[in-house]
């Protein structure tokens, strides 16, 4: 599969990007490398190849999923520049 000059305009257009013919035609010369890789890649018999969850095949370390810390809201709150009722006061944000 390859793409047409018309194609990539028509990407840029759905997109909303300007896009000046030099630049449509580098984009469609990457696209079409792309598309050749993909081909390349779909032309490879992976046929009894087991998918991997991992490129190294390792492990994860999970920890222990307990409760190791307790926050301390007071000492949270000791540097905050602005508070009340034991939370922060942030700028509004919103209108």
């Amino acid at each position: 599969m390859s793409l047409r000059p018309e194609d990539v305009q028509r990407i840029a257009h759905l997109a909303r990007l300007a896009i000046t013919k030099e630049e449509g035609e580098r984009t469609l010369g990457q696209l079409n490398d792309i598309f050749g890789m993909i081909e390349r890649m779909r032309a490879v018999d992976t046929e009894g190849v087991v998918p991997m969850s991992h490129p190294l095949g390792g492990a994860q370390r999970l920890r222990a999923d307990v409760v190791t810390d307790i926050p301390d809201r007071e000492r949270n709150l000791a540097n905050a520049p602005a508070r009340q009722d034991g939370l922060f006061l942030v700028p509004r944000v919103l209108e």
